[in-house]
């Protein structure tokens, strides 16, 4: 008879690894009359060579596998027999295991930790093999996969749907550890399903039954069909009470929790440290962290000691708050009473003093942590590495991760993520790939707040091809479902001048939250597209999402930047209106700009002059556009008083002093032009009128400056300028065959025409146009160039002839904003 094979061997042959690779065969039971518990159960000899495991002959020890070197193997050996004993028929045996029945009892625990201890692959492995007319196995394979670690609930629910098809009926643990699983992945449905088999089957009398409906129902957010069977019960226990609390604090209905909390305290229940902590952090999670403190007080005066879970929330509500002497005060209750051996309560102060920007008692906290009964865990080590990086202080977050590494704890991606978010947020964006990669060199797999990191780099940079490799390793690992994801991939895709690639990903998602939507119409601003961006933000409100602040910004935006006056006016006074949001900075700047472009410049002026004095005192943001606005419209009188604002807020910004000039040259006040000239001189304000323009191309970085002089250090004039400047000629005279008149208007210097047109030729966004136009001659690819400051009108016209002769696409970012050229017209339809 061949071998019945009940466990496959493992990948490697290691004789003390499991599962064990046994050959059984029915010769190997034969009945003992004189077996007793004290009696060894060995092979005969005839099967012995059958039954060995890798050179090691096998017997058995009561309940033990005993090896030829006498090492006990950890595996329970009376499952496996009665399993081959039911499929052998081998009766006698069956009653020999009938007989030691306390010895079978006992299997059940020394299963699961041996469950544990190999992982749950083997077990259901076990389970796989063996029959499945037994409710215990079906219980014992359910339960290891809803309570390890690296169980799946996905699986435990597939055997809970075949044990019901095998007609084996269910226990009320297996019923709640199932409805566990159904928590765990958001499975109502499923759940349902069970509420119906409990019903059918009346086990709602089981408390545990009862309690696993109402916390599955709580957290799939069915919190009404939770109260229904919190109300059916007859009994209840101190955990359904606590667990119907804590779902109404989850999702914010605290009237319904107190009343419950009340109606307990009626019923002669005390509430214990559980009912409290539900309280506390479902006031925390919804922001009200007042609320959090009169919660934590009322909890003291009921002689209800705190346990490290209570204390968090209280320690976070407290950092959001930025209350440091009350954060101190706590901190010292914690020391009192025990608690700062708890490595969750530490790594909370150590995050408290790093967001309070007290650095130096988060490292005194920090090092408190050294001692024998609180051992830093890398939770610790990772507060300390996230508020030196969000500090900027990268120099310290580097020094603590070495330290991390010499006390032998590996850096995980936690710690890899807060030194790039960190450098993504003070601007080292180069600093973040350089982390990224020694990440992966290390084998450290990214999470989707790595990738968040990497795409807001990638978009300030404007790394259209660094974007797109991220993206696909998004989709290599599993993230392109993810919301902030998808959100930073729009972003991104927005800022590196593809609309269209941020609307493909757009339209794809399947879930779209509401900041993914805001993310979209930003996007639509920027590209001047300010009809979709209002047909977006109406399908956004059929949805039923409700805008912020943010989202107007946005839409102000997109009205600003296609000259839509009233559609402006209508959403600035919604928010006020309907939605009752205090306009910010954000929202009065696109008012501004947006009336001083449609020419109404003393509306933009009176704008500002209403604008609450106590909370919004005028900045640069918007006196900025106020000048920008003079200048188009050659209004210098109200143009000279906007200057003198931002000489007051900004006296080391060029970009004012050129407006202002240019404003002067346009009335041929050329003594004020040279008193400007003289006045940024002395203040060592740097006047380039140019300013930078920059191309990338095979990934490498092409920067211009406007020819007036030697650039500043390190930067140098571009080693092929004169080839690019003898294609520029050829191209101005295959320009002006077509249409094309040099604008000398926007030259406000007091030199002739002829001189005029030859300063227009420096100017650098032509420069790096055309050095677009020699490296891409045969891909057809969009040129893509970024610049800063303002484009002169004369540029703009030229890349609109550009775009319509040589039939290219050019993208040229200003600022926040695309000007999109393609057959002779431009996305911002002159509106600039």
């Amino acid at each position: 008879m061949e071998p019945l094979l009940l466990i496959s061997p493992p990948k490697s042959p290691n004789p003390t690894s499991f599962p064990l690779f046994i050959p059984f065969t029915s010769s190997c039971f034969r009945q003992n009359p004189n077996f007793s518990k004290k009696t060894p159960l060995s092979f005969p000899a005839r099967s012995l060579e059958k039954s060995s495991f890798w050179g090691h002959s096998l017997n058995f020890d009561r309940n033990k596998l005993v090896l030829d070197n006498g090492r006990k193997t950890h595996v329970p050996i009376y499952p496996v027999i009665r399993a081959v004993v039911k499929r052998r028929k081998e009766v006698p045996f069956g009653n020999v295991i009938q007989r030691d029945k306390k010895l079978v009892k006992n299997e059940q625990p020394k299963q699961k930790r041996i469950w544990r201890k190999w992982g749950i692959q083997y077990a259901d492995k076990v389970f796989d093999e063996t029959l499945k007319d037994e409710p215990r196995l079906w219980d014992d394979a359910i339960v290891v996969n809803v309570n390890l670690q690296n169980g799946s609930p996905q699986k435990a629910l597939q055997l809970f749907r075949d044990m019901r098809h095998s007609f084996v009926k269910a226990s009320n643990v297996t019923v709640a550890k199932a409805l566990q699983a159904c928590a765990k992945v958001k499975g109502v449905d499923l759940g349902k399903q069970i509420h119906g088999y409990v019903t059918r089957n009346a086990m709602l009398e089981d408390l545990t039954v009862g309690y696993s409906l109402i916390t599955m129902y709580c957290k799939t957010e069915e919190i009404n069909l939770a109260r229904r069977v919190f109300d059916l019960m007859a009994n209840r226990d101190i955990r359904t009470w606590n667990s119907m609390i804590f779902g109404y604090a989850s999702i914010g209905s605290f009237d319904d929790a107190w009343n419950l909390f009340y109606e307990m305290e009626s019923q002669s229940l005390k509430p214990d440290i559980v009912t409290w902590f539900g309280l506390l952090s479902g006031h925390f999670k919804h922001g009200l962290y007042q609320q959090v403190l009169v919660i934590f007080h009322d909890m003291l005066r009921a002689n209800m000691k705190p346990n490290s879970f209570c204390i968090t929330p209280l320690i976070q509500a407290v950092t959001e708050m930025k209350l440091v002497d009350l954060g101190k005060e706590i901190h010292c209750y914690v020391i009192r009473n025990g608690l700062d051996y708890n490595e969750y309560v530490g790594s909370t102060l150590l995050r408290m003093y790093v967001n309070t920007d007290l650095l130096v008692k988060s490292k005194t906290v920090f090092h408190l942590m050294q001692k024998p009964k609180n051992r830093k865990n890398i939770f610790v080590w990772n507060s300390l590495i996230s508020g030196y990086s969000f500090k900027g202080l990268f120099g310290d977050a580097l020094a603590t991760m070495n330290q991390m590494k010499a006390s032998g704890i590996t850096p995980n991606v936690v710690s890899w993520t807060s030194l790039i978010s960190g450098c993504s947020k003070h601007g080292n964006y180069k600093d973040s790939f350089m982390f990224f990669t020694q990440m992966l060199e290390e084998g450290v797999r990214p999470n989707k707040a790595t990738y968040v990191s990497l795409l807001t780099s990638c978009g300030v940079l404007s790394l259209l091809q660094t974007g797109k490799e991220i993206h696909c390793s998004c989709l290599r690992n599993g993230f392109y479902e993810e919301e902030a994801v998808a959100t930073g991939l729009i972003n991104m895709y927005a800022k590196s001048g593809c609309l269209k690639c941020a609307s493909d990903v757009f339209w794809r998602m399947r879930n779209k939250i509401a900041p993914t939507w805001t993310c979209m119409i930003w996007g639509y601003a920027t590209y001047n597209h300010g009809k979709e961006a209002v047909n977006l933000f109406d399908q956004m409100l059929e949805l039923g999402l409700e805008p912020n602040a943010r989202t107007f910004a946005a839409l102000l935006s997109g009205c600003k930047n296609s000259c839509l006056l009233d559609e402006g006016w209508k959403y600035f006074n919604m928010m006020k209106e309907d939605y009752c949001l205090v306009p910010t900075m954000e929202h009065y700047s696109c008012m501004v700009d947006l009336l001083g472009r449609a020419g109404y410049l003393d509306e933009a002026w009176n704008l500002i002059q209403t604008m609450p004095s106590l909370n919004l005192k005028p900045d640069g943001s918007i006196w900025g556009p106020l000048l920008s606005s003079c200048r188009t419209h050659n209004e210098l009188e109200l143009g000279k008083i906007a200057a003198a604002k931002l000489f007051e807020l900004e006296p080391c910004n060029p970009v004012n002093y050129v407006m202002l000039m240019d404003l002067y040259s346009m009335s041929n006040r050329w003594a004020d032009v040279d008193r400007l000239r003289d006045m940024a001189f002395d203040r060592r304000v740097k006047i380039n009128a140019g300013g930078w323009s920059w191309i990338q191309i095979g990934g490498k970085v092409h920067h211009f400056l406007n020819e007036d002089g030697p650039p500043p250090p390190p930067y140098r004039h571009h080693p092929d300028l004169g080839e690019i400047y003898f294609e520029l000629y050829q191209l101005i005279s295959e320009m002006k065959r077509a249409g094309y008149v040099p604008d000398i208007n926007c030259v406000y210097q007091n030199i002739d025409d002829s001189e005029k047109e030859k300063v227009l030729l420096s100017h650098p966004e032509k420069l790096a146009i055309t050095y677009g136009l020699m490296k891409t001659r045969n891909s057809g690819s969009p040129i893509r160039v970024m610049k800063k400051t303002r484009m002169c009108s004369d540029c703009h016209r030229l890349a609109k002839f550009i775009s319509l002769v040589r039939n290219r696409e050019i993208i040229v970012k200003v600022g926040g904003r695309f000007h999109h050229f393609r057959q002779g017209n431009c996305s911002c339809n002159d509106c600039w």
